[in-house]
């Protein structure tokens, strides 16, 4: 069973008791949250090693190792192949800083995106225009309905229902 897999089965059993789930998470949460601020002091460093070196060098055990790195992978220049990954597999945790500041917005992850090193990468300003992108990112616009005796849209001058809007023919989207 790969290490992935493993994994997903421990911190996603439905049948779990709930109360070790949550500290499974609570736990996994604040080693995530140290390893991301020793990372952020250091953005341009592209941290390498091994599935298990990695978990070595941040005192955490392998299974949380392969946990953050699901988590972090979709933020990487180059994805890891977390599918087939082993203890040995030579993983890289070299990030996209904005693709990563995304990402934990998008996640809901205040504890992460609201980390101080943020400070040093970008300025208020960045990180508000960031935040606010991707937000709207998932956010869908209707656009404006248009009604018969609205002006056209096209510029004519004339009634919607008199030029677009004429027998249902040449509908116009706003």
């Amino acid at each position: 069973m790969s290490l992935l897999k493993q994994w997903r089965d421990k911190a996603y059993d439905e049948s779990a008791n709930k109360g070790d789930l949550q500290r499974l998470w609570a736990d996994y949460f604040e080693k995530e949250k140290n390893i991301y601020a020793e990372l952020l002091k250091k953005p341009e460093e592209a941290v390498k090693g091994t599935v298990k070196g990695l978990a070595d060098k941040y005192n955490i055990d392998l299974m949380t190792m392969v946990g953050f790195l699901d988590g972090i992978n979709d933020s990487l220049v180059t994805p890891n192949p977390i599918e087939e990954m082993e203890e040995d597999t030579e993983v890289s945790l070299d990030f996209d800083n904005e693709r990563l500041f995304k990402n934990m917005v998008a996640a809901g992850a205040d504890w992460l995106y609201g980390l101080p090193e943020w400070n040093d990468i970008f300025d208020e300003e960045t990180q508000k225009r960031l935040y606010t992108e991707q937000k709207q990112s998932g956010t869908v616009k209707k656009s404006k309905k248009i009604y018969p005796n609205d002006p056209c849209p096209c510029g004519s001058g004339k009634k919607y229902k008199k030029c677009h809007g004429r027998n249902g023919a040449n509908r116009f989207e706003a």
